[in-house]
């Protein structure tokens, strides 16, 4: 006997982000990763606007594609003097 009673495949608890990464969640919504709480993951669009929260299994860091559209996007805003 092993000893392992346990399942044979373990969900891994995904390692938080550092703040300011650019993360894709399962509606393809890029956002900023801000901060965790409550076993929650909190983002945050990258043209400014209101937080969400993510189960962090539904969340994967952005393609360098994403990155890039979501940079664009955010220099357009600051272009036009949003406030970000």
């Amino acid at each position: 006997m092993s000893g392992n009673n346990g399942p044979t495949e373990r969900q891994k608890t995904p390692r938080l982000p550092t703040p300011g990464t650019l993360m894709v969640d399962a509606d393809q919504r890029v956002g900023e990763f801000r901060g965790e709480a409550y076993g929650f993951w909190f983002l945050r669009p990258v043209t400014g606007g209101k937080e969400w929260s993510v189960a962090p299994e539904d969340v994967q860091p952005a393609s360098p594609a994403q990155r890039l559209h979501a940079e664009t996007a955010r220099a357009n805003a600051r272009s036009r003097g949003e406030v970000l």
